[in-house]
């Protein structure tokens, strides 16, 4: 019963913040994270593919790093992913955060995408 409403109100949020995002302007920057992951993808939402991926389980990070939960795996993920952007000639974006609050490793993985050049 607990977990349940967790899930609806997750997917409220989730619904809320994409509902307010300007999805024809600019390429989406998505973030999805889990207790021992962090994933980002930047998304066309006019042409529907995927533009740019970088996560934690990707083998170049697994190499250099043990584990991907954390603050610090964030800001790598969010240099990367601002470079491999910046390479495809995308400096603005829309940030989507989903449901997840804007705090920890979510405001990492923003503040350092910001700090390599995205604009949003």
């Amino acid at each position: 019963m607990f977990n349940i409403k967790i899930k609806k109100s997750f997917q409220r949020r989730k619904n809320r913040v994409r509902s307010n995002l300007d999805l024809k302007k600019y390429p989406r920057l998505s973030v999805y994270r889990t207790n021992n992951n962090i994933y980002a993808q930047l998304i066309d939402d006019i042409n529907n593919c995927t533009l740019a991926s970088a996560s934690t389980v990707e083998l170049s990070f697994k190499e250099k790093f043990n584990f991907g939960g954390d603050i610090k795996s964030a800001e790598i993920i969010g240099k990367l992913i601002a470079q491999r952007s910046t390479k495809l000639g995308v400096k603005k974006i829309i940030f989507d955060r989903g449901g997840y609050l804007y705090h920890g490793r979510i405001k990492a993985l923003a503040d350092y995408a910001r700090k390599y050049y995205l604009v949003f």
